[in-house]
């Protein structure tokens, strides 16, 4: 059996550790049945883990998949079969593999939650509790439908963040190899034009052929340090104050930190309001948001507000402690409880927020068009100008 070394935190206590366990994802339970918030878990031997391909399946067909069995058990086929039939028509193979596996165990005796859990890659734990929930209730196409409805937001709201983020990655990018592959093939031209006619260079055109020079003595250079920061960066985003002092610093930059921040509240109503609304316990409930929150900052914030619900305050008190919600997000919680109508008013402030999200992506790319625009202005124009201006100095000795 593997044996894994883990780093983590409990009641705010840094702790470390090894143990046995079947695989990464069991490790990870058996922890958080300790109460015990490990961000690092490796396997011994296997410190340096790299990328498995075709190991997870898209959240949309997994959206696509629950709506189609919800309809399938409010029509009344048996849970056996509906699990076959949308086994047999699946495409993907890995989710066609765990389907087969589910059904295979819902025959053997296995309730539908505990086969699902099986698959965490797939069905992760705010899914297999509220089918837990529904097959208790008697509700599980209800409960079927809400998952479908959530995992379809969530879709959205993650292709928003996608498209905040890939546009002006991609420019920077793109502008970035465009310069240097001017300073790396077409400079040196100019810089033996300008050394074979003897002219005086002013200081911009020395410095840009001093980085033309630097880029082709040096690409290696540039390329282990470019390659090594954003490993390093990974390794101690990896680690539980890494984790804490990167994604802070993100909540706190001008513009993507006040999108980021609302995009975790949309985030944490829409998923508390579905576990709730579907008879999860409010404590299984808070934990399985802050594990879905996307930023450590926010989990840790969710995850007191559990520690005074456990202690048998409101949830509205302890957030508007953490500083990380708005006021309003705060007050309207309140009405909720005292109302008895929290999974309502957590669904409308959601509501409220993803389309505060639309806004503020669409904003942020017209922002953002006019400041790449003057970018690439400045960094190819500088150098053209750099470029031309001894031209000019000898054009004029020349007249």
């Amino acid at each position: 059996m593997p044996t894994f070394e883990w780093k983590g935190s409990r009641a705010g206590q840094m702790q470390s550790g090894v143990l046995n366990a079947d695989s990464k994802e069991a490790a990870s339970e058996m922890l958080r049945r300790q109460r015990i918030e490990a961000p690092s878990i490796r396997e011994k031997g296997k410190e340096i883990a790299f990328p498995k391909f075709g190991g997870g399946v898209p959240a949309q067909l997994v959206a696509i998949f629950t709506r189609q069995f919800s309809v399938m058990i409010d029509a009344g086929l048996p849970l056996v079969q509906c699990l076959e039939i949308l086994g047999t028509q699946q495409e993907n193979k890995t989710f066609k593999r765990a389907l087969i596996q589910i059904r295979q165990d819902v025959e053997s005796g296995s309730n539908l939650a505990d086969s699902m859990r099986k698959h965490p890659k797939i069905f992760n734990d705010l899914y297999t509790n509220m089918v837990a929930a529904g097959e208790a209730g008697g509700i599980l196409d209800t409960i079927l439908q809400r998952l479908a409805q959530y995992i379809e937001k969530s879709v959205k709201l993650n292709s928003q963040v996608k498209s905040a983020m890939i546009y002006p990655v991609a420019v920077i990018s793109i502008a970035c190899i465009v310069v240097a592959v001017i300073l790396w093939k077409v400079i040196p031209v100019f810089a033996a034009l300008f050394k074979g006619l003897g002219a005086e260079l002013p200081m911009p055109t020395q410095i840009v052929i001093w980085l033309s020079n630097f880029i082709a003595d040096f690409w290696w250079l540039i390329a282990i340090v470019i390659g090594g920061t954003i490993y390093a960066l990974r390794r101690y985003h990896e680690t539980y104050k890494g984790k804490r002092v990167i994604d802070g610093a993100v909540l706190k930059m001008p513009i993507l930190g006040l999108l980021m921040r609302k995009i975790a509240v949309a985030r944490f109503c829409r998923t508390l309001s579905t576990l709730t609304a579907s008879g999860v316990p409010i404590l299984d409930g808070l934990q399985i948001t802050a594990r879905t929150a996307g930023n450590s900052i926010i989990e840790d914030a969710i995850m007191a507000t559990r520690k005074s619900v456990e202690e048998g305050k409101t949830i509205s008190e302890p957030l508007s402690d953490t500083d990380v919600f708005p006021t309003m997000v705060v007050q309207m919680i309140a009405v909720g409880e005292q109302t008895g109508a929290l999974d309502t008013m957590l669904s409308k402030i959601a509501d409220f927020y993803e389309d505060e999200v639309d806004t503020a992506v669409a904003g942020l790319m017209k922002l953002l068009e006019p400041v790449l625009i003057a970018f690439l202005g400045v960094a190819i124009g500088g150098i053209v100008i750099a470029m031309y201006m001894p031209m000019f100095t000898l054009i004029g000795q020349i007249g």
